[in-house]
């Protein structure tokens, strides 16, 4: 009994997790939009692999999860244990001139735009080499 109880319990989680999961997946074409309105070009390149310094990322290919999370950390500034310190990106993901709020000023980018903007930078083809 004790092991139908776990099994249940599981297989529930299991169906609730993947259905919140589809829920904010995320949207390539959405994050192509918004690559485009953050001007992410202008440091990364227009193919996000060929930026205009050595010292900054190439971003195409990156996986997703990566770019998503060092993302989140350029708005959690102020705090270097837990987040990025570039005043550049921090003021792209905080108050992007692309992306407006219904007032008509810069707005940060929500968690969701963030993920789908990672989604289209990892379908995009890059140089990162995986060490198998």
């Amino acid at each position: 009994m004790k092991t139908l109880k776990t099994l249940s319990f599981a297989l529930g989680a299991l169906v609730l997790g993947a259905s919140a999961m589809s829920a904010a997946a995320a949207d390539i074409e959405a994050g192509k939009a918004l690559v485009q309105k953050g001007n992410c070009a202008a440091c990364h390149g227009a193919d996000m692999n060929s930026p205009i310094a050595p010292d900054y990322p190439k971003l195409a290919g990156q996986h997703a999860s990566y770019l998503y999370h060092a993302l989140v950390a350029y708005q959690i500034h102020g705090n270097p244990q837990v987040g990025r310190s570039n005043a550049i990106m921090q003021g792209q993901v905080n108050a992007n001139p692309g992306v407006v709020g219904k007032d008509g000023k810069p707005r940060p980018f929500t968690r969701q735009e963030l993920k789908d903007m990672a989604a289209y930078l990892e379908s995009l083809p890059g140089d990162l080499v995986l060490k198998k």
